[in-house]
Order: C-alpha cells, then structure tokens, then sequence
C-alpha cells in the first residue's frame, strides 16, 4: 500500500460563525493540501470533530471533500468507534466509493483488555470492505493497543495494512517496526517525533501540522524517507515550536487558528472545545506569517 508511504493529513471540519459546516472553506483548505504536496488526506477523523457532527453534516464533509479532492490523491476515512457492533454495521452498510481505506481507533472509554481490542477489530477486519488502517492514541482512548497486539492483528489479517501510532513512545514504534510484517505501515501519529519515526523505518505520517504547513512538513518527510537527514532535520527544527503551539490549547482549536492565520477558514470549533486564548492565537499568527 504504497499510496500510505509519505505524510497523509488528518483534515479539520471548518464552521462558520454560526457553527454550520463551512463548505467553501473546506475546499480551499483541501486544495491547499494538495497543492502543499502532501500524499493522502484522511476524513472524518478525530481533528475533523467528528464527535460534534450530525450524520447528515458527516454525508456533506464527505462529499465536499471528493468533489474537492477531484480524485487527486487517496482517501482515508474514518470509521471506529466504542460499540464493535456499531461500527460492523456502518462498514456492512456504507458506500466507499472513493476512499481506498478506513482509519479504525482502538475502543475509547471501555477501556478493554488486548485480547478485547484483539477480538474489536477482528469483526472490523472481517466486515471491512476497504483496507484497515489501526489507530492507537491511548491519551484519547485510556488504553494502549501493545505492539503484541498489532502484530497479531497484521498476521492474522491482510487487510490490517497498517498503523497510527500515537502513543508518544518512539521505542514502542520501534518495536511495531522491529516485529510487525515487513509490508506493514507503522504511521506516525505525533507530529513531533514523525522524523524519528521514519528514520527508524516508519513509512511517513497521518499529522496534523500537516496541514497548515504541508509544503514544509510533506518535504520533511520525503527527506527523511529518503535518508537525508541534515536536510530533514533541518525542516523539524523549522517547524518543531509551531507543533507545540497547535496543541498547546487543544487540537483542532490550534490548527484552526492557523487556517484563520492564512485566511483559509474560520477558526470556530463546536463545544466543548474553545478557541485558543489572544496570547496563543498571536504567537500562531506571528508563526505563520513569518515562515518561509
């Protein structure tokens, strides 16, 4: 699945004022991506406030964003959730036309046990009709799916392709690295250690800084794929105090700011997330502007 090797960006639902789904917003940060050079954009994942979002508003952020995408670059969509049979059911009857794989996070608040998770995406893998892509963030989830784990499901299955890693924890990558199949993706899911990742094997980056600086992290990446490390360093570094920033009040409330920065969109989220504070939101701003 080498369509998933470089940097995929995990895309944010614009709002306007109101709160309503900014669609013209959407487009121009989607074209924006890829036009940054990035290699895949993922839908509906936790960035794009998927939890504050109507069925209906989740139909029209899919559909915007392929009329957007215009079949430029692959999708990734995301489908996952804390009730197994909930998420069999959507991947049974959903249409995937257009998306070449799913993005599944490991169970959130249950807090269930490996063979749980084990056994949570076993009825995903058997009923998912598009390539899985696991999905570990236990900051988010109150669980962490061990590298024994994920190594079971990629052996066990074929369409478990891959993984983002978001644990933080560069030697639990390295493990996924070391003992999972040889065509397995391990995906770096924090912005900040991407670059060691890759340069340990990772196959890129599903980010979010991605996205509001995708000339410059997608080239990072590249770079660090292609073993150039002075130079892909010297891009981190570029970029290292604008990824503290974007999380530092909440994401996508940081990102969103970068976007108003840029005058892609607003920078409105939905509650229970807020805005980021004047103080954060002028030190994105400054970022922003002055990059180059």
């Amino acid at each position: 699945m080498q369509m998933f090797v470089g940097t995929g960006v995990a895309l944010v639902t614009p709002f306007k004022k109101d709160f309503s789904v900014d669609t013209e917003a959407l487009k121009r940060i989607v074209n924006f991506t890829i036009e940054g050079g990035v290699e895949y954009l993922v839908v509906l994942g936790t960035t794009a406030e998927s939890a504050t979002l109507t069925k209906e508003e989740k139909e029209v952020v899919i559909e915007t964003i392929k009329t957007a995408n215009a079949g430029r670059l692959p999708l990734v969509l995301g489908v996952g959730g804390n009730n197994t049979m909930d998420v069999v059911d959507e991947l049974q009857t959903r249409d995937f036309t257009g998306f070449s794989a799913i993005l599944s996070v490991s169970p959130y608040y249950n807090k269930p046990t490996q063979e749980g998770i084990y056994q949570h995406f076993k009825k995903i893998a058997e009923a998912s009709p598009l390539p899985i892509i696991l999905y570990n963030v236990p900051g988010r989830t109150a669980s962490n799916m061990l590298p024994a784990t994920v190594v079971r499901l990629a052996k066990d299955f074929k369409n478990v392709i891959a993984i983002k890693e978001a644990a933080g924890d560069i030697v639990q990558a390295m493990k996924l690295i070391q003992h999972a199949p040889k065509d397995f993706l391990v995906i770096s899911g924090d912005d900040m250690i991407t670059l060691p990742m890759v340069l340990a094997g990772g196959a890129g980056v599903i980010s979010v800084i991605g996205e509001g600086f995708p000339k410059e992290f997608s080239e990072m990446v590249r770079l660090g794929l292609q073993r150039k490390v002075n130079e892909a360093y010297e891009l981190h570094y570029k970029l290292a105090d604008s990824i503290d920033m974007i999380f530092e009040q909440g994401n996508p409330a940081g990102i969103k700011e970068v976007f108003k920065s840029r005058g892609l969109s607003e920078n409105t989220v939905r509650l229970p997330l807020v805005n980021v504070d004047e103080n954060l939101a002028k030190r994105l701003d400054d970022f922003t502007k002055n990059i180059s």
